[in-house]
């Protein structure tokens, strides 16, 4: 894995050089845009909502017993937007894009297409990973403030349905517990995992060598290195920024 993210370094840096070369089309990086958020968009919703509900309903009844029902609302509002809306929406773009992502430059490496861009002297990484890293790390966090907002409203319905709980107490608690370095910093750990899906999963489909066996080994381990790197990356950031700052 050392080695590995060794590379994905690498790769990194041939982007970026790549991108303040000016040769990145801005067309390309619409197109991985819609194909990596904006296609997630509905998953990610439904993970938002589902998520918050559970919680909902897993404190609503505790906190109403002790008498702190009117914290439920910025309990959620806090988890929703540390946690459980950047992490998992960008797992889910991870299990959806970026094993697509891997896949597909993967099959360009087994049929030699990017031997055949290498013939026309562009540079391969550059090519193909620039532009997906440009548009995961642009638009995930645009995903994640919508997957904040509808999770955020969910746990407002299910506080209101389960114990009856006033939307205003609510929305009053969300907003006293809200702060804006939680907006900020979970929009960070969004443009980070965005990148890091891209670039980890560009990267293991870069490796593949062989054929179609080959292209699903890569795709099913570059879900797993993502997963764990942007895992090792969420412990980071809130070690970085609620311990250490």
């Amino acid at each position: 894995m050392i080695k590995f993210l060794g590379l994905c370094v690498q790769n990194l840096i041939e982007c970026i050089k790549y991108i303040f070369g000016g040769s990145v089309k801005f067309k390309n990086v619409i197109t991985q845009a819609a194909a990596i958020s904006y296609d997630s968009l509905p998953i990610s919703m439904v993970i938002a909502f589902i998520s918050s509900a559970v919680i909902a309903i897993q404190v609503s009844k505790q906190f109403l017993m002790s008498g702190a029902e009117a914290y439920i609302g910025g309990t959620i509002t806090i988890v929703m937007i540390r946690e459980i809306a950047p992490g998992f929406v960008a797992l889910a773009i991870g299990a959806r894009a970026g094993t697509a992502i891997s896949a597909e430059i993967a099959n360009m490496q087994v049929t030699e297409q990017v031997d055949a861009i290498k013939t026309l002297k562009v540079n391969p990484v550059g090519y193909y990973f620039a532009p997906r890293i440009l548009a995961a790390s642009i638009t995930v966090p645009m995903v994640v403030i919508i997957a904040e907002l509808i999770g955020i409203l969910g746990g407002m319905f299910v506080a209101n349905a389960t114990i009856n709980l006033h939307p205003a107490r609510y929305m009053t608690s969300a907003w006293a517990w809200m702060s804006t370095k939680d907006i900020y910093v979970s929009l960070f750990k969004a443009c980070i995992f965005g990148a890091l899906i891209a670039l980890v999963c560009a990267t293991k489909g870069y490796q593949t060598k062989g054929g179609a066996k080959e292209v699903g080994t890569s795709t099913t381990q570059a879900a797993i290195l993502s997963t764990i790197y942007m895992l090792v990356a969420d412990f980071l950031i809130n070690l970085m920024f609620y311990k250490l700052i």
